[in-house]
C-alpha cells in the first residue's frame, strides 16, 4: 500500500495495517446500522407495515426486496435462507469500496489480503453449503459424468476449484486499486468540478463489484447445490 495520509495516522495506525483498520471501522459501521435498522423496523403490525418514505427501515426494506429477487432468480425459492448471507457480503465489500472514496481515507478491499480473505469466507461457504446439502455425495462434483474421465477431471475440478477464491480476490482487488489510483490522480490533477465524474464513477464502481462479487459467490453455490440427475 501507498504512504498517503489517512486519518488512521491520527491514531497511530502503522500504514502496514491501514487496510486493516479500515476493515474493521467498516465492519463497525455495517454493525451500527445493522442495530438501528433493527431498531427502526419496530415490533408487531409496526414491522410488517411498509415504510411510507425513505427512512433506514425503508432503505433495509428495498435492500432486502432487491437481495429476495436476485437470490431466487438465481437459486431458486430453496435459498431463501441464504439471503443474510449474501446481504452480509455485498454490504462487507460495498462498505469497504465506499469508504476508499473519502479523502483521507482507503478501500480495504484494495489490499490484495483483504479481497483474497473475503473470496476465502466465498468458498469457504459454497462449500460448506454444498456438502449440507449432498453430503458426501458432493464430492460427485469433482469426478464428472462418466467414471473412466475420473483420472483426467477431478485434478481439473479441484484445481478450477481452489482458484476460485484466487479469482474472486483479484477481481476485486484490481478493480478497486485501479479505481482508487484514477481517482486520487484526477484529484491531484485537477483539484474541483473534474474529480466530482470520477466519484460518480468510483461509486458506481463500488457498487457493481460488490454486486459481481456477490452474484459469483450466488452461481458457486448454485453449482455446489446442483443435483445430479
Amino acid at each position: 500500500m501507498g504512504s498517503h495520509f489517512t486519518w488512521f495516522d491520527l491514531l497511530g495506525v502503522d500504514h502496514h495495517y491501514t487496510t486493516v483498520a479500515v476493515a474493521v471501522f467498516a465492519t463497525a459501521l455495517i454493525l451500527v446500522l445493522s442495530v438501528a435498522g433493527r431498531l427502526a423496523l419496530g415490533n408487531g403490525e409496526a414491522a410488517i407495515e411498509p415504510a411510507g418514505r425513505f427512512t433506514l427501515k425503508g432503505f433495509f426494506e428495498a435492500f432486502v426486496e432487491f437481495m429476495n429477487n436476485i437470490v431466487h432468480q438465481v437459486l431458486g425459492h430453496h435459498g431463501t435462507h441464504l439471503i443474510p448471507l449474501f446481504g452480509a457480503i455485498f454490504f462487507y465489500i460495498v462498505f469497504n469500496n465506499l469508504l476508499g472514496l473519502i479523502p483521507g481515507m482507503t478501500a480495504a478491499t484494495s489490499d490484495i489480503n483483504c479481497s483474497f480473505a473475503i473470496g476465502l469466507f466465498s468458498f469457504v461457504a459454497y462449500n460448506v453449503i454444498g456438502f449440507n446439502h449432498a453430503g458426501f455425495a458432493y464430492f460427485k462434483h469433482f469426478l464428472g459424468p462418466i467414471w473412466w474421465m475420473i483420472p483426467i477431471l477431478l485434478p481439473i475440478e479441484i484445481i478450477s476449484n481452489f482458484i476460485r477464491p484466487l479469482s474472486l480476490g483479484i477481481r476485486l482487488h484490481v478493480n478497486m486499486m485501479a479505481d482508487h489510483t484514477i481517482l486520487g490522480t484526477f484529484i491531484d490533477l485537477t483539484k474541483v468540478i473534474i474529480p466530482v465524474i470520477f466519484y460518480g464513477m468510483g461509486t458506481f464502481v463500488s457498487l457493481v463489484q460488490a454486486f459481481v462479487f456477490t452474484m459469483l459467490s450466488m452461481v458457486y453455490v448454485l453449482m455446489a447445490t446442483a443435483d445430479e440427475h
